[in-house]
C-alpha cells in the first residue's frame, strides 16, 4: 500500500482542512444515509472493475447477508414472502380447527372436505413456512449447536406430527394442533424477517469502495489521448488525469503538479501537493491542476483495494457474535428436551401410555414460545423507530446490544467533532491597515478559485460588513500551484500565499504581527500570508472549526462514565489544539487508514469496548472492527455501508442517543426474554402434569392459549420503548 510522504504544515498555500465528503466520480454528491445510490452514479455500474472483485457480490436487503449462523443462505426478501403467505394460508386453518372453535366457542361450518381445510393448508404451510426452520435445526443439530432454529424445528415438527395422527384417527388421541402449527411458523417468519431486516451487509461497504473509481481513464499513446476501461490498464501506461477528476490507478507523477484532496483514503484534511515523481493514489481528486501519471499499480495491488481487505477482514471479525435470544433458545432446548424425555418415562412408569403421549408432545409444542422469537426482534424494530425519529439510524442489531457496553467512543476528527472544512479563524494587519480592508484584498483575489481555502477567505470577506462596503473586485486572476493566488485588486497587484509564497519571494512576517502568527501556527491553525505590492500587510489563520455540539457530546459522554478518544490524519499540533478545546481523553494525530484500523485494535486490547464515529473511506476499516461503528450521515456512502449505525445528521450528540437507547432497549430485551422463558419455566412442568395428583393438569388448548397471552405481554412490553425520549439536545443537556 502506499504511504503519503510527509510534509510540513503550510507547504503550499491552501492547506487546511478539504472537504469531508469527496465529491463522487462526476461531482455528484454522497448520497443520503438509508437511500441507495442512483444506478447512474459514475463508478456503480462495472462493478467488475473493483480492484478486488468483491463488488460482483454486493448485497442488497433482499439478497443473502450471512455466510454462517442460523441464517446461513437466507434472506429477507425470503422470510418476508414467506410469511406474508404462510399468513394467508394460516387464517382458514385457524378458522378451521376444531380447538380454536372450541376456545372461542363457536361451531365450524359444515361442508364436504370442511375437514380438511386445516390439515391441506396446515401441511402446506409446514412445508412452505416451515423449510427455513427445518432445515436450520438440521444444521444446528449436525453442528452440534442447538439453538432457536432447532427449537422451533421440534415444536413444528411434533406439531406437524401429532395433528396428522388427530386427524387420521390414529391411536384415539386429541391433539389438534393445525391452528398452533400456523401461528406458530407464522409469528417466526415475523420475527426472523424483522430480525434480517436489522442486520447490515458487508458488501454494501466494498461496494461503495469500489465505486470510487472511475470507471474509465484517459490513456496517453503516441497518437494522442484515448478513453479506455479503468480494468484495461497496465503498471507503465501513462493517464491523464484533469483537474477534479479522481487518479484511476496507483501510480507516480511524471508531468505537472496539482493539490489533492487524498482526505478519502489518507485521513488527512490538508490537500497534498503532488509534484512529478511524486506517489498518487487510486480514488483520490486533483483539485486544481491536471497531470499526467504513470500507473505503478492496478486491481487488487492498489491501495483501495487494500483499505477493501481490512473492511471485508474487520467485518468478518465481528459478524460471529452470538445473539441473546440464541443463547436462551439454546438452554430452553435442552430443558424442553429434558422436560419431555422426563414426562414420557414418568407416565408410562404410572402405567398410562396414552397420557404418556399426550402429555409429552403437549410438553415439547409449548416449550417453543411464541414470545421468545419475538422478544429480541419486537424491540429491535421499535427501538430502530424510535432511533431514526432522533436521527440514528440502526443498521446492525449487535450494534444496539453492544452500545451499552461501550467504555470509550473514538470520534473521527474532521467532519465528525469537527466542521470538515476551513473558516478563517484569524485576522492579523499591519498598522495603517484595517482587518475589512485585508479581508476585503484577500477576498477579491481568492474570489475566482475554487479551492476550499479560497472559498472560505471569500466567505470570511463577505461576511464583514467593513469588507462588502469596500466593493473590490480582482481581475487577471492566477493560481500559483504551491505558493497561493495571484490578482490585481484596487490597481495593485495582490498575492495570497503559504510560506511557499513568502520563501519564493524572500519576505517575512512583519514584526507587528508576528505574535498572532506565532500563536496560530502554535496552535496548528494554517497561515496566510497576504502581499500587496511586493510588502506582506497582513496574514489570515484558517483552521476546521470545531462544532459546537461536539463540547457538549464529549461532555455528556464522560458524565456517563464513557471516554472520549479522537483520531485524525492530521498534524499532532492541529489534533492537540482541538483535543484541548474539546478535553478528550486521548488523542492519535497524524494516522494512516490501516492505523486508525490498528488504533481501535490497540483500544480493545486493553479491555476496551470501542464505538467509532466516522465519515470516511479513510475510517471504513475502523468502523467495521469496532465493537459499533458509527457513521457520521454526511460522510460517505463506504462508511455508511460498512457502519452498523448511521446518525443521520451531523450532530456528535447523536451518540448519547444511542447509548441511551441501547440500555434501555437492553432492559426491554431481558424483560421479555425473563418472561418468555419464565412462561416455559412455569407451564412445561403444569404441562407435564406435575401437579396431576393435585387435579391441576394444563390441557393443550390451555398451554396454547398461555403461549399466546404470553406473547401479547412481551408485545405490549416492547411498546413502552415509544415513550423513551431520544432527542439528543435533551440528553447533551441532562447531567448523569
Amino acid at each position: 500500500m502506499q504511504h503519503r510522504t510527509q510534509h510540513s504544515p503550510g507547504a503550499h498555500q491552501h492547506s487546511p482542512v478539504a472537504p469531508a465528503s469527496p465529491p463522487r466520480p462526476g461531482g455528484s454528491p454522497a448520497s443520503p444515509p438509508g437511500r441507495p445510490r442512483s444506478q447512474s452514479t459514475p463508478g456503480a455500474a462495472h462493478h467488475g472493475e473493483a480492484p478486488t472483485g468483491h463488488a460482483g457480490h454486493a448485497g442488497h436487503g433482499d439478497h443473502e447477508v450471512h455466510a454462517s449462523g442460523q441464517h446461513a443462505g437466507h434472506s429477507t426478501a425470503m422470510f418476508r414472502s414467506r410469511f406474508w403467505i404462510s399468513l394467508a394460508l394460516a387464517v382458514p386453518v385457524v378458522a378451521f380447527s376444531p380447538m380454536f372453535a372450541m376456545i372461542l366457542g363457536y361451531s365450524l361450518p359444515t361442508f364436504p372436505g370442511a375437514a380438511l381445510i386445516s390439515p391441506v393448508l396446515g401441511t402446506a404451510i409446514f412445508i412452505y413456512g416451515g423449510t427455513p426452520f427445518l432445515r436450520g435445526g438440521w444444521g444446528e443439530l449436525r453442528s452440534r449447536r442447538p439453538g432457536m432454529m432447532l427449537l422451533i424445528a421440534m415444536a413444528i415438527t411434533v406439531a406437524f406430527a401429532a395433528s396428522w395422527s388427530t386427524t387420521l384417527g390414529l391411536g384415539g388421541f386429541d391433539l389438534d394442533f393445525w391452528w398452533e402449527l400456523a401461528l406458530l411458523i407464522v409469528i417466526m417468519l415475523l420475527g426472523h424477517w424483522m430480525e434480517m431486516r436489522a442486520l447490515g451487509s458487508a458488501a454494501g461497504a466494498l461496494d461503495a469502495l469500489a465505486a470510487l473509481l472511475p470507471d474509465e481513464a484517459d490513456r496517453v499513446t503516441a497518437d494522442g489521448i484515448e478513453t479506455v476501461p479503468v480494468s484495461s490498464l497496465a503498471p507503465g501506461d501513462v493517464v491523464l488525469v484533469r483537474s477534479g477528476a479522481r487518479v484511476p490507478a496507483d501510480g507516480t507523477v511524471t508531468e505537472g503538479a496539482a493539490e489533492f484532496d487524498e482526505s478519502m483514503i489518507t485521513g488527512e484534511s490538508r490537500t497534498v501537493l503532488r509534484r512529478k515523481g511524486d506517489p498518487v493514489t487510486a480514488g483520490t481528486v486533483a483539485t486544481d491542476n491536471a497531470v499526467r501519471v504513470a500507473v505503478t499499480a492496478v486491481g487488487g495491488d492498489t491501495a483501495l483495494a487494500g483499505i477493501q481487505r481490512l473492511v471485508a477482514d474487520a467485518q468478518a471479525s465481528s459478524s460471529r457474535a452470538q445473539a441473546l435470544a440464541d443463547r436462551a433458545a439454546a438452554l430452553l432446548f435442552y430443558f424442553a428436551l429434558g422436560a419431555g424425555i422426563v414426562t414420557f418415562l414418568a407416565w408410562l412408569a404410572l402405567g398410562s401410555p396414552e397420557d404418556a403421549v399426550v402429555r409429552t408432545v403437549t410438553v415439547l409444542v409449548i416449550a417453543c414460545p411464541h414470545a421468545l422469537g419475538l422478544a429480541i426482534p419486537l424491540v429491535i424494530a421499535l427501538s430502530t423507530e424510535r432511533a431514526a425519529r432522533a436521527g440514528v439510524l440502526i443498521k446492525d442489531r449487535l450494534a444496539l446490544e453492544r452500545m451499552r457496553t461501550i467504555d470509550v467512543v473514538l470520534f473521527d476528527k474532521t467532519g465528525t467533532l469537527t466542521e470538515g472544512r476551513p473558516e478563517v479563524t484569524g485576522v492579523a494587519a499591519v498598522p495603517g491597515i484595517s482587518h475589512s480592508r485585508l479581508l476585503a484584498l484577500a477576498g477579491a483575489a481568492e474570489a475566482d478559485s475554487e479551492h476550499p481555502v479560497a472559498r472560505a477567505v471569500a466567505q470570511a470577506a463577505a461576511g464583514d460588513a467593513g469588507a462588502m462596503e469596500l466593493a473590490y473586485a480582482g481581475t487577471g486572476f492566477s493560481s500559483m500551484t504551491g505558493r497561493g493566488v495571484r490578482a490585481t485588486v484596487a490597481g495593485s497587484e495582490v498575492l495570497v500565499g503559504g510560506p511557499n509564497l513568502l520563501r519564493e519571494l524572500s519576505l517575512d512576517i512583519p514584526a507587528g504581527i508576528a505574535g498572532p502568527v506565532a500563536q496560530w501556527t502554535a496552535r496548528g491553525a494554517s497561515v496566510l500570508s497576504v502581499v500587496r505590492d511586493g510588502s506582506v500587510i497582513g496574514a489570515l489563520a484558517l483552521e476546521d472549526r470545531v462544532r459546537d455540539e461536539s463540547r457538549a457530546a464529549v461532555k455528556a459522554l464522560q458524565d456517563r462514565g464513557v471516554k472520549v478518544a479522537m483520531i485524525t490524519g492530521d498534524a499532532r499540533q492541529v489534533a492537540d489544539a482541538v483535543a484541548r478545546d474539546l478535553g478528550v481523553d486521548e488523542v492519535f494525530a497524524e494516522v494512516l487508514p490501516q492505523d486508525k484500523d490498528a488504533k481501535v485494535a490497540e483500544l480493545q486490547s486493553r479491555g476496551l469496548t470501542v464505538a467509532m464515529v466516522g465519515d470516511g473511506v479513510n475510517d471504513s476499516p475502523a468502523l467495521a472492527r469496532a465493537e459499533v461503528g458509527i457513521a457520521i450521515g454526511g460522510g460517505t456512502d463506504v462508511a455508511i455501508e460498512t457502519a452498523g449505525v448511521v446518525l443521520a445528521g451531523n450532530d456528535p450528540r447523536a451518540v448519547l442517543s444511542m447509548i441511551d437507547l441501547s440500555r434501555a432497549s437492553y432492559r426491554k430485551m431481558i424483560q421479555n426474554l425473563v418472561w418468555a422463558a419464565g412462561y416455559n419455566v412455569a407451564a412445561v412442568p403444569l404441562a407435564a402434569g406435575v401437579l396431576a395428583f393435585a387435579g391441576v393438569l394444563l390441557s393443550p388448548a390451555a398451554g396454547a392459549v398461555l403461549m399466546s397471552v404470553s406473547t401479547i405481554v412481551v408485545a405490549l412490553n416492547a411498546q413502552l420503548l415509544r415513550r423513551l425520549n431520544l432527542d439528543p439536545r435533551r440528553l447533551a443537556a441532562t447531567p448523569r
